[in-house]
Parts: structure tokens; C-alpha cells; sequence
């Protein structure tokens, strides 16, 4: 006997709100593109401060062709990106958006997009068979964008909250302290603390190699060959060189196979008094708690970056951007800590603090 199919009932309301959200969804992932364009032609940057524009001009100072720069505008203008003037037919980077695109290098973000779309058919296949893709085997957009967005962010709070937060560090550094900055990629967290701090001496560790040879350049670039040693090493081998005062994580301990193995290596190699920094993407303990815009962002990077990244290493925990404290927590305290705390937090990051 022939079966039908019977359609679902569906609230039309319901399908044009999500319609609704999709469409926007789509004009963001097409426009991601021009902002990775326009972030290297150097047309944000041509626009900074220099009031309203048309496009000829700003094809000029860019040595860009203007039907394509016009273009250009138009579709940032749709998205929010730059205001237009339709009577004068000029085009004006705003200053609050110059500050995220310029100065908070936004950008950066749109880089890591970029690679993803690239190495989406990796991914793909890793769906299908389990296995892990390493942060190595990326687009290299990703590391450079990774360091691009990130850093502003520990510009603005690692100096300023994160490091006091932790009991007597501040001082400890300023008196000369070691630190050891675990799964450091291009070292850009590595370099700010060791300008801050210049009594100190710092160790950049990463098993990635590419990252370490472009953290030594900018290091050697700076003048700091002196003060930091960049070596490739995993969170788990790392050299103890007589023990560290601080050691520090930044949203790394989520990518590594074996967290509670890293975890075990920390403590193995503090000294004394020493602290553990673990800095981790922002996350609530339950799932849900963490369906908002930025829960969003780092569940998709999660699907795409980490995730794969610790499956494709020894035990594969696969703790994800998301873990949340009391996930943490418990590599902590397994490992052997005795105390564990949260010392600081931002909308995108927990700062927590262990000790012995």
C-alpha cells in the first residue's frame, strides 16, 4: 500500500523570523571576505581620520581601481561598516568603527574566518572518521589571525587585571621572577609581559615550529633575544630550566590531548610559591548558558579549531572552547593542585589561578 509523505505544520511567523536571521546570517559570511580584503589593501586604515571620501579618492591614496573600491564601500555601508552621505556621494569611516577595525584589529578575527573556510573540507572528513586535525595542519591564516585578535585583548587586561589578580605576582615579577608561557604561538603574550616586566626572564613554548620561528623574529625585531628563550616543546616536555615562578596557559589548555597530563608537567616544574595562570575562553557550565552571541562564536571556532586540534593528539580529551570552570577545575585538582581559583574575568575570558 503506497504511503504519502505529510507535510509539517509550520508557523509562518516562525519561519520568517528564522528567514529573517538566516538572511543576515548570509550577508555577514559574504561581507567577512571584504573585510579580509579590505584589511589588506589597506583600505580601513586609508580611512582612519581622513573624514569623507569618495571612492575615487580612496582608490587613489590606495592605488586600488575605484569601480571595484566602490563597490567595496557600498557593501560596507549596507553592513554598518562606513556611513555614506547620499547627497555629497561620499563615504566616511566612523571613529568608533576605526577603534575596532584599526586599533582592536578586528580584522584579526576575519583572518581566522578565512582559514576555516579553507580547511572546512578537513574538518569535513574528520566528522566522517573521528580523527583529529592539528593546528598545524591549518591555513596559515589562522595562526597570524589568531595572533591579530587576540592580542589587543591581553594588551588591554593582562597588565592591567589579570597578572594583579594573582596573589603577589605583580611584585614578584618586578623583582625578577621566571616565567614559562606555555602554548605560546606567535609569542604575543610572551613579549608584552616581558616589557613589562624587564627584571624577569621568560620562556615561549609551542609545538608548533612555524610560530616559534616568527616569535623569535619579532623578538630579535624588539631587542628582547636577551630576555626570551622561544623554543618548540609540547605542554607536556616542556625543559623545567630550574623551575618556574609563574606559568602561564592562554586559551590553549582546551586544545591540548592530554590536559591533565600538561596539568601534571605544570606543577612538576614550579617553584616554590609558584602560581599557574590558566586563561580560558569565557564559558557557563551548562550548554545552554552559553547559547548567546559569544557562546555562538566559540562553539563554532570550538567545531572547527579545538576540538580537532586535541583529538589529533595523544588521550584526546577534547574539552572544547566551552568547558566552563568546574571542567577545568577538575583537570586542576586531578593533576595534584591543591588550590584553584578564579582570580579575574572578562566577557571573553576566565583567569584562574592554581597553586600546590
Amino acid at each position: 500500500m503506497a504511503t504519502t509523505e505529510v507535510s509539517p505544520v509550520l508557523d509562518s511567523s516562525k519561519l520568517e523570523a528564522f528567514m529573517g536571521k538566516a538572511v543576515m546570517d548570509m550577508g555577514a559570511a559574504m561581507h567577512a571576505a571584504l573585510v579580509v580584503l579590505g584589511d589588506k589593501l589597506g583600505l580601513y586604515q586609508a580611512m582612519a581620520g581622513a573624514g569623507p571620501l569618495s571612492s575615487a579618492e580612496l582608490a587613489a591614496q590606495t592605488n586600488t581601481s575605484e569601480r571595484y573600491v566602490r563597490e567595496w564601500l557600498n557593501a560596507n555601508a549596507a553592513s554598518g561598516f562606513i556611513a555614506y552621505d547620499a547627497a555629497a556621494r561620499t563615504y566616511e569611516l566612523p571613529p568608533e568603527q576605526s577603534f575596532a577595525l584599526n586599533t582592536l584589529d578586528l580584522p584579526g578575527a576575519y583572518r581566522i574566518i578565512s582559514a576555516l573556510f579553507k580547511d572546512e573540507p578537513k574538518i569535513t572528513q574528520a566528522f566522517r572518521t573521528g580523527e583529529g586535525v592539528g593546528w598545524h595542519e591549518h591555513d596559515a591564516n589562522l595562526f597570524f589571525g589568531t595572533e591579530r585578535f587576540f592580542r589587543p585583548n591581553y594588551q588591554h587586561n593582562l597588565l592591567s587585571s589579570w597578572i594583579p589578580a594573582l596573589d603577589g605576582m605583580k611584585e614578584k615579577l618586578a623583582g625578577g621572577a621566571t616565567v614559562a608561557d606555555v602554548g605560546c604561538g606567535h609569542g604575543a603574550s610572551t613579549i608584552l609581559m616581558a616589557r613589562a616586566f624587564p627584571k624577569s626572564r621568560f620562556y615561549g613554548f609551542d609545538y608548533h615550529s612555524g610560530s616559534i620561528e616568527y616569535a623569535r623574529h619579532v623578538a630579535g625585531r624588539d631587542g628582547l633575544l636577551d630576555q626570551i628563550s622561544f623554543e618548540v616543546a609540547s605542554s607536556k616536555s616542556y625543559p623545567v630550566n630550574g623551575g618556574y615562578d609563574l606559568v602561564t596557559f592562554f586559551d590553549c589548555l582546551h586544545d591540548m590531548g592530554d590536559p591533565v597530563g600538561a596539568a601534571k608537567h605544570v606543577l612538576s616544574s614550579l617553584k616554590p610559591g609558584g602560581a599557574w595562570m590558566i586563561v580560558e575562553p569565557f564559558a557557563n557550565d551548562a550548554p545552554e548558558e552559553n547559547f548567546n552571541p559569544v557562546g555562538r562564536i566559540f562553539y563554532s571556532a570550538s567545531t572547527m579549531i579545538c576540538t580537532p586540534a586535541s583529538l589529533a593528539q595523544e588521550v584526546g580529551a577534547a574539552l572544547g572552547a566551552q568547558a566552563g570552570e568546574e571542567r577545568i577545575r577538575s583537570v586542576v585538582t586531578e593533576a595534584g593542585f591543591g588550590t584553584f581559583r578564579r582570580a579575574a574575568q572578562t566577557p571573553f575570558n576566565l583567569i584562574f589561578e592554581a597553586r600546590r
